[in-house]
């Protein structure tokens, strides 16, 4: 007498997807103002954005956030 094992999909991937990529985001945007300090100290200013600038990083930001979500998309 065999007995047949039900395989349950493992459905708890989500939460760990979640804080994998929190974890990531929090250590890049603390590196990014590291960086961003380490300037400003360099230059012996305040750190400041100019509106140019922080329009360059959204760009940046937004074409690796398109790239993240089409990653594994037709290869």
């Amino acid at each position: 007498m065999e007995e047949e094992l039900e395989i349950i999909p493992e459905d708890n991937w989500k939460p760990k997807v979640l804080a994998i990529g929190g974890a990531i985001g929090l250590f890049t945007g603390l590196l990014a103002a590291y960086l961003l300090i380490q300037r400003a100290e360099r230059d012996e200013t305040k750190p400041e954005l100019s509106a140019g600038e922080g329009v360059k990083l959204g760009v940046l930001v937004l074409g690796l956030l398109r790239s993240v979500a089409m990653l594994g998309e037709g290869k």
